[in-house]
């Protein structure tokens, strides 16, 4: 699913975002991304979804190699890829059907599949029922509901979670790990960056550590070390 090779980045003359980093995550997996704040996870999400180029070294996705993508591929490679940051980012004056649907819409997709898909992935995320609320009228566990359902409407292959929980209580975030999970059973590879100790040795699940923009460890059914 993704496969990457050697991938350094680097910023002025002298800082190393990441040093030599090689990675191998295969379809299907749900895999935690760990480390400390500044120690490159964020940098190398961004790489993945080609918001920024690696300095050297190579990023496979699916067969792609998109260390050199053209600003016209990216819309396609970011259709493959649903983002989940911890800001919500929803749009205040449209409901929950409106934010998801805003989504299609600004890719040009048809009514028919704006009706079909939305109620599909807000029923996956358990918010069929809260369709007509706004954003304001939901808690933040519901809210990052929102989120998630948003980034499933292209059906993408992976899913990349950024700190999904930062902003959430502790039985909002078991929720959401708990959506992720079951959103990995149905065949989405997941790829969750976060510091939260708690989450990650709960999930008993593959942990790659990043510190100072290194892989450090890789453990099949890790825990988080620093």
């Amino acid at each position: 699913m993704i496969s990457i090779k050697k991938i350094t980045k680097k910023y002025g003359s002298d800082y190393y975002a990441l040093k030599d980093v090689s990675l191998d995550i295969q379809s299907g997996e749900f895999v935690s991304l760990v480390g400390q704040s500044g120690t490159g996870k964020t940098t190398l999400v961004k790489l993945i979804i080609a918001e920024e180029k690696p300095t050297s070294g190579r990023i496979i996705i699916g067969g792609w190699d998109i260390t050199k993508i053209e600003s016209y591929e990216i819309p396609y490679l970011r259709r493959q890829i649903g983002v989940v940051f911890q800001d919500f980012k929803l749009l205040p004056k449209m409901t929950v059907y409106e934010n998801v649907a805003f989504a299609l819409q600004t890719c040009g997709a048809k009514k028919r599949k704006i009706t079909d898909t939305v109620p599909q992935v807000l029923k996956i995320v358990g918010l069929d029922n809260k369709m007509d609320r706004y954003p304001h009228q939901l808690s933040g566990g519901e809210q990052q509901r929102v989120v998630i359902a948003r980034s499933l409407v292209h059906r993408p292959k992976l899913l990349i979670a950024d700190e999904p929980t930062g902003n959430l209580d502790s039985i909002n975030t078991k929720e959401i790990i708990d959506l992720l999970l079951k959103i990995n059973e149905i065949g989405t590879t997941v790829l969750l960056v976060t510091h939260n100790r708690e989450v990650v040795n709960n999930l008993k699940k593959r942990v790659i550590t990043i510190d100072n923009g290194e892989i450090v460890s890789d453990q099949e059914r890790g825990r988080y070390l620093l």
